[in-house]
């Protein structure tokens, strides 16, 4: 008979996205681009960006708050605070108390988690561990991005693939039997490769230039590194868990671009109809991508409570990752 034990569930998601679009033919206005060109090699049409004065910690807290609201808690019931971000607010303190004060939760436990495009993945696992010892009991994990402060508009080739946006989701325990049927984190794959750096960086911070500098992506490099890595986290969460893929309902990628979506599922011989993709429309926004498919895919019904779904990512670092979790 199996053990009562506790899991880390998820019993809410929200998301935001501002207001304003960025069309394919916007940005053939300002750098030697194409509409055709763009969604040709990448799948995208359109991406969001922030207004002025509107940052990473506002569109972090308006997903908190719809997440909240989803999973039926106030602010005052938020004992932990993780936000994944590689654009925060400011350099210190971190977006995760800014969020904190914005949204009215009590003192409590807030930090950030930086993994670039990953971080959403590593933030839920460090979460997972909070919430299943009982050191925290109703957890925010949020990816947030204000992705346009990292571009170059004179590089074509990456100033079209990135967005603004965040994603929240509420992790809350649950008492499961030990099985793949819990409510809940059932396993993860967490992976990084330090060597891989110049791959996929941003060429400043405050230790080395005093400035944010832009991004800048070996294209082809980071696809090729990109699907390998992204589906042995996959095959490793699922091991971890102790699932088959072709038990998992839904495949919640980041969303990096829609090449790199078909490369992982044709690798692990995926049915593509069970891939979650919002890429055409929100672009890659690092580590709010999951959340906010997440959030689309929940809200117009086809995730559903009970379902068992697999959420993975690759990012700067490098960095790689999946997660196994049921609804």
């Amino acid at each position: 008979m199996s053990s009562s034990v506790m899991r880390s569930a998820v019993t809410g998601v929200g998301s935001y996205l501002p207001e304003k679009i960025v069309t394919n033919a916007d940005l053939a206005k300002k750098v030697d681009t194409s509409d055709d060109w763009i969604v040709e090699r990448t799948g995208i049409y359109q991406r969001h960006n922030v207004a002025p004065g509107e940052f990473t910690s506002d569109m972090a807290t308006a997903a908190a708050r719809r997440a909240l609201k989803a999973a039926c808690r106030t602010p005052g019931e938020v004992d932990l605070i993780i936000v994944a971000t590689t654009t925060p607010d400011l350099t210190f303190p971190s977006t995760a108390v800014i969020v904190q004060r914005k949204i009215g939760a009590p003192v409590g436990i807030a930090f950030d988690v930086q993994a670039v495009c990953t971080g959403f993945v590593y933030a839920l696992a460090v979460a997972e561990g909070f919430v299943s010892r009982g050191m925290a009991k109703c957890a925010l994990v949020i990816g947030a991005e204000t992705m346009s402060c990292l571009m170059d508009y004179t590089d074509r080739a990456t100033c079209v693939l990135f967005g603004d946006g965040a994603g929240a989701v509420v992790l809350e325990s649950r008492a499961g039997q030990g099985t793949t049927a819990d409510q809940g984190l059932l396993g993860f794959a967490l992976r990084a490769d330090g060597t891989k750096e110049d791959l996929l960086r941003v060429s400043g911070g405050p230790s080395s230039t005093h400035t944010v500098g832009y991004l800048t992506m070996q294209g082809s490099q980071v696809f090729r590194h990109a699907v390998v890595n992204i589906a042995e986290a996959v095959n490793m969460a699922a091991a971890h868990a102790g699932v088959a893929l072709s038990e998992v309902d839904w495949f919640i990628p980041h969303q990096a671009n829609q090449r790199i979506l078909d490369g992982v599922a044709q690798r692990l011989g995926l049915d593509e109809s069970k891939v979650i993709s919002t890429v055409a429309k929100h672009a890659n926004t690092s580590a709010a991508s999951i959340p906010l498919a997440f959030d689309e895919a929940v809200k117009d019904g086809r995730i559903k409570p009970g379902q068992l779904l697999m959420l993975e990512a690759m990012g700067g670092g490098l960095t790689w990752g999946a997660a196994v979790l049921r609804l």
